[in-house]
């Protein structure tokens, strides 16, 4: 559903947002008409529409505070020009009409778009920067990931998403909050076997829950001697069930009120501590039910699971190029080095980006529609999409032909919009 508030059609205000209706008004965006507008109107009105998408979640008074009449800026220079010369040619044959060649005559620099860099201050904050980076569809999804304690700077959590990071700063966001904001969303079916999941592991909890004495009595010490013959080889499926009712049950605890309001601070920590060394353990025995030896490099995992698919399938290896093979026997069938290499490519895929329908977005991970035309880096940060991190390079900076600030506005509304600012200050 579309919020009609944030993403308007009829009176369009442009968003630091993937929605598909931001793209919609971004394509059709128009330069304001100021044919019939005094010059204060037109700086209020350019005002409007830039502050609408440069720091829409920030406050006015804020702003001011961050504004800046100083715009950095640089200058290229011709490093192999400056190390030829030190300008003497310059002074040959002035006012005797020596000119240079039309091939040697310096080429004149693009104009620089100073008024680009209005906006430069807020570039520095964590929200922005983690919208800039990709790891976030919007600002206010990125404001979110950091409220919630999912973003840390330099190893530190950072839960102020006005942060203003500094060069060299470095940023990293949780991958699955990243992959919940960058990837497609669940369809029908995808989410009705997620709720069947829920439902099967909250069936599984309660029993358990129910076969427990209380929870305020302490765990046995001793091992029960009846239980440690088939206790000697545990399967992987009941283990990994026990975990997930051990996981519900510290949620439960922690989610009640009943419960919660008698535990005390430090109970509650030992919880969620708990709770974590359980996901984390989960985790591991996912990856270890798809590829069981560890030691084993990733070739040899391919190997062993292709030879084990074409032992299944009944299909045997190509035969060699210089074998006669009868027409007329259909024999088994053969698997040619070309589908061996692409059995080999979809096994990595399904190691890589297994199906897992307990998490909030579609699996096998696939990005969002519409996401291409948002899919670009500035140049000022450095970003490693694996680990969901990020370095804060420098301050943006304005050059010839180039503002490293993103803004789908020209030149004319951010100089306006300076201009109304320059007279607050």
């Amino acid at each position: 559903m579309r919020a009609k508030r944030a993403y308007g059609l009829k009176r369009p205000k442009l968003r630091q947002s993937w929605n598909k209706y931001n793209l919609y008004n971004l394509s059709r965006a128009e330069p304001p008409n100021i044919t019939t507008r005094t010059f204060f109107q037109q700086k209020w009105s350019a005002k409007s529409t830039a502050r609408a998408y440069h720091g829409e979640t920030v406050k006015e008074k804020h702003w001011q505070r961050m504004f800046r009449r100083r715009l950095r800026s640089v200058i290229p220079m011709d490093h192999n020009q400056l190390a030829r010369s030190d300008g003497y040619e310059q002074a040959e044959g002035r006012g005797s009409g020596l000119e240079p060649h039309p091939d040697n005559k310096p080429r004149p620099f693009p104009k620089t778009p100073y008024m680009n860099m209005t906006f430069a201050p807020l570039e520095r904050r964590l929200d922005t920067a983690v919208f800039r980076a990709m790891f976030a569809s919007s600002t206010r999804q990125a404001r979110q990931f950091v409220v919630h304690g999912d973003v840390k700077v330099n190893g530190k959590k950072m839960i102020y998403p006005g942060y203003l990071l500094n060069p060299g700063d470095m940023f990293q966001v949780e991958p699955d909050r990243v992959m919940f904001a960058t990837g497609a969303s669940k369809d029908a079916r995808e989410r009705r076997a997620g709720r069947k999941a829920r439902q099967k592991s909250q069936a599984s909890a309660a029993k358990s829950q129910d076969a427990l004495p209380s929870d305020t009595d302490p765990a046995p010490t001793t091992e029960d001697p009846s239980l440690t013959s088939t206790a000697d080889e545990p399967s992987s499926d009941s283990n990994k069930e026990t975990l997930q009712s051990l996981l519900s049950q510290a949620k439960n605890l922690l989610t009640t009120p009943s419960s919660a309001s008698k535990m005390s601070g430090k109970r509650k920590q030992d919880l969620r501590a708990f709770q974590r060394l359980l996901k984390r353990t989960l985790s591991r025995s996912r990856s270890q039910s798809i590829f069981p030896h560890e030691n084993t490099t990733l070739t040899d995992s391919l190997d062993a699971q292709l030879q084990e698919l074409t032992q299944k399938l009944n299909i045997n290896p190509a035969p060699p190029a210089d074998e006669k093979i009868d027409p007329r026997d259909p024999g088994p069938e053969t698997l040619t080095p070309e589908n061996s290499s692409l059995l080999r490519k979809a096994l990595t895929e399904a190691r890589e980006n297994p199906i897992d329908v307990t998490k909030p977005y579609a699996t096998p991970w696939r990005p969002r529609p519409y996401m291409s035309a948002f899919a670009f880096i500035p140049r000022y940060l450095e970003v490693h999409h694996r680990i969901c991190s990020a370095v804060y390079l420098r301050h943006p900076v304005a050059r010839p032909g180039l503002g490293e600030v993103p803004t789908p506005f020209g030149n004319d509304v951010n100089g306006l919009s300076f201009n109304w600012y320059l007279r607050r200050r």
